[in-house]
């Protein structure tokens, strides 16, 4: 029995430090270059496990170095990657990662392997779904792919979770296929055509989505917390403040403590969920004060430290 099944990348982050943004045609000196284990799929992982969850990754890596460094590094935490593929004919996922001296980044990313995770392939990890309490997905694999681990896990029973990243726009059944959907700024307004800078806007944006089939909403609203909506109640629980020195995993960060928080509830309501975003900001504050993706998760013990019991 798992408490999170997360299907999503798996990359190797490339990532230049400069004190800022080159613009388009600009040309500038880095002062720093690292080699980080990432994607979206197994930074959230990753949280989740440190946290303390029991973590199946579903996902595919090329049969080449940085596959061997990224499932390497998912067994330290003792994620179960034994259902992850390595493919012959793609190479491992890359992301191109440029972070300013405010910790802001812009990213590329070459998916590779992570797009050869196919409809046969999720088919024959159901039995892991089926056995998973809470199931995760983002966008760096195929949709399809994504809809068919869904449609397996709301069959049994469980509890999904969307983080729609990288933004794009997607389908309706998707979105009705989803429990939770957390979407950050632009993927809101992406996928609704609202940007949510005000209350109002926020509120728009969340009942959009609540109508077109989603039973929960999370809208990350960067340092300002989160917004959490559904039919009849809305919220705003605040960030901690903290001094951010990297942001590239502050989303995932969110994602993992989500998951992990709620596999520990029975049921999943609005205070849940509420109480469940209060913990998860608290993981994302030191996440960012962290360079790296995977290397950035603090482990449960750690977030007791700095905030206190959950």
């Amino acid at each position: 029995m798992f408490d999170v099944c997360v299907l999503g990348s798996l990359n190797m982050d490339l990532v230049i430090n400069v004190d800022k943004i080159p613009a388009v045609g600009e040309t500038i000196l880095a002062n720093g270059f690292m080699k980080f284990p990432g994607g979206k799929g197994a930074n959230q992982a990753v949280a989740a496990a440190r946290l303390g969850s029991r973590v199946i990754m579903l996902g595919c890596v090329g049969k080449d170095d940085n596959g061997d460094i990224l499932l390497n590094n998912l067994n330290r935490d003792d994620i179960d990657t034994s259902f992850i593929k390595r493919i012959d004919s793609a190479p491992t996922g890359i992301a191109l990662i440029t972070v300013d001296g405010a910790g802001n980044n812009t990213i590329s990313v070459y998916p590779g392997a992570n797009m050869k995770v196919d409809l046969d392939y999720i088919d024959n990890a159901k039995g892991f779904i089926e056995s998973s309490k809470i199931v995760v997905a983002q966008f760096e694999t195929p949709i399809e792919a994504t809809k068919r681990a869904f449609r397996i896990a709301k069959k049994f029973g469980k509890k999904t979770i969307l983080n729609p990243a990288p933004a794009k726009k997607i389908d309706e059944e998707l979105i009705k296929l989803s429990d939770i959907i957390v979407p950050n700024e632009t993927e809101t307004e992406i996928i609704t055509g609202i940007l949510p800078e005000s209350e109002d806007s926020i509120k728009e944006a969340g009942k959009i989505l609540i109508e077109k089939g989603a039973e929960h909403v999370i809208i990350t609203l960067g340092s300002k917390g989160a917004a959490i909506m559904d039919r009849i109640n809305f919220d705003i629980v605040p960030a901690y403040k903290v001094n951010a020195v990297d942001t590239t995993a502050a989303g995932d960060s969110f994602i993992g403590a989500i998951s992990y928080y709620l596999s520990k509830e029975q049921r999943i309501d609005f205070e849940t969920l509420k109480s469940a975003v209060k913990f998860s900001n608290k993981v994302s504050a030191i996440a960012v004060t962290r360079k790296g993706a995977q290397s950035s998760l603090p482990y449960l013990k750690e977030v007791i430290e700095v905030f206190g019991e959950e």
